[in-house]
C-alpha cells in the first residue's frame, strides 16, 4: 500500500498535526519510526487527534528517553541507531509514515532524517511562516531532487505574508497540498476540520 512520509523544514513547524490530518483524511495508519523524550510523545498526541476507528498507531522502531536530536537521545541512552533495524510495519492500509526534526537532522554517525524515505513514498513537506521559512523550504525542497525522492507536494502551517507560499511553488514546482491558519487550540475538531478540507488534493496523490 502507498506510504506518506511527512518531513518538515525544521523543528516545530507542524509535522505531527499535519501527519495527524493526514492519517485522518485517508484513514490511514501512523507509524513514528524514531522517538526522542517519553514524556509528550508524537503517537501519543496523535491518538488524542484522531476521530475515526480504522486507523493503527504502530509502535517506534527506537523509543529514547532524552528529548534531544535522536543521534544524542541514542549516545546518551548507550545505544546506536541501525537504519536497518528501523523495519516498517508490515499493514495493508496506507501508512504514514512522521520524520524527526529536519531532513538532516542526524541519526548516528553517518545517516539523518532523509535516509529514512525510501524511494516508492509519497513525502510531503511541512512549512511555517517564520522569518527564513523560504529559505529552509527551497533548501529542504533541493535536497529531496537531489537525492531522487518524490515530493508530491507542501502543506504550509500558518503562513501569513504575502508572496511566501506562491515563491515557494514558481521556484520548487511544488503543489500546495493546503494551508492551515493559525489556531487557538488543536484538538480532535480542527484535525478533522482540515481532513475533510484537504482530503481531495490528499487522496489524488
Amino acid at each position: 500500500m502507498s506510504k506518506i512520509f511527512i518531513t518538515g523544514i525544521g523543528t516545530d513547524v507542524g509535522k505531527t498535526v499535519v501527519a495527524a490530518i493526514v492519517t485522518e483524511s485517508l484513514k490511514a495508519d501512523y507509524w513514528k519510526p524514531i522517538q526522542s523524550g517519553l514524556e509528550e510523545t508524537d503517537k501519543a498526541t496523535i491518538s488524542t487527534l484522531l476521530s475515526n476507528t480504522i486507523t493503527t498507531i504502530h509502535p517506534e522502531a527506537y523509543r529514547l528517553v532524552t528529548p534531544m536530536s535522536p543521534h544524542k537521545a541514542a549516545q546518551i541512552d548507550g545505544v546506536t541507531i541501525d537504519l536497518d533495524k528501523v523495519i516498517r510495519p508490515d499493514t495493508e492500509n496506507t501508512l504514514v509514515i512522521e520524520g524527526a526534526g529536519g531532513l538532516l537532522v542526524p541519526l548516528n554517525d553517518k545517516d539523518t532524517i532523509v535516509d529514512l524515505i525510501m524511494p516508492e513514498d509519497k513525502v510531503i513537506l511541512v512549512s511555517s511562516g517564520y522569518l527564513g521559512s523560504i529559505n529552509h523550504t527551497l533548501l529542504s525542497a533541493a535536497l529531496l531532487k537531489s537525492k531522487g525522492l518524490n515530493c508530491v507536494g507542501v502543506i504550509y502551517n500558518h503562513v501569513d505574508l504575502d508572496g511566501t507560499i506562491e515563491v515557494i511553488e514558481k521556484m520548487t514546482g511544488l503543489n500546495t497540498l493546503g494551508h492551515i491558519s493559525k489556531e487557538e487550540e488543536i484538538n480532535a475538531s480542527v484535525v478533522e476540520k482540515y481532513a475533510l478540507k484537504f482530503q481531495k488534493a490528499l487522496k489524488a496523490l
